[in-house]
């Protein structure tokens, strides 16, 4: 979880929301090649998310609302396999989450509307994508809402437990 500092006077405010030297000193050294930008409105959940080979990092923040964002392991021999993390982003606190190579990972809208942008390490590549179910009982996600909105694709994706584990990135350690 990265906390951006924020200037701010009577005009607004100012955040420097990448650079290099600031996020490679707290561990994130890969490249971005590729930004996204999503609007959603309330109750919309998004993913669980990830590509395999060609993995994903993201760096993930709320432009506009607030959503509940989540990180789920899903390397194969990692000691947090399965094991997520959760955060509340909003567009007034501009904290940003790091979604490491190998992670799974969503979000829910819990404004009225949220703009959501992701800088990516890798480019989009559909057949390489993988998705976990959002409510896999073994994940035990503690989402804000109850029946949130699904894309299709979304609402039929796989439990991690049904995943061939050939398809799963790999923990090195």
């Amino acid at each position: 979880l990265i906390e951006p500092q924020r200037f701010g006077d009577t005009r607004g405010y100012f955040i420097e929301t990448w650079r290099q030297e600031r996020y490679q000193a707290a561990g994130i050294g890969l490249p971005f090649v590729q930004d996204n930008l999503s609007r959603s409105a309330h109750g919309i959940l998004r993913g669980l998310h990830l590509q395999n080979p060609n993995a994903q990092g993201k760096l993930v923040y709320v432009i506009e609302g607030e959503v509940f964002d989540v990180a789920v392991d899903v390397r194969v021999g990692s000691p947090s396999f399965g094991k997520w993390t959760g955060a509340v982003l909003t567009s007034d606190d501009h904290r940003q989450l790091w979604i490491p190579l190998g992670f799974a990972h969503g979000f829910c809208v819990t404004s009225e509307t949220a703009l959501f942008a992701y800088k990516c390490t890798t480019a989009y590549s559909a057949a390489d994508e993988i998705g976990v179910l959002w409510n896999d009982p073994a994940l035990a996600i503690a989402w804000p809402v109850a029946e949130p909105k699904l894309s299709g694709k979304d609402s039929v994706l796989p439990r991690l437990a049904d995943i061939d584990k050939a398809r799963l990135p790999r923990f090195d350690g």
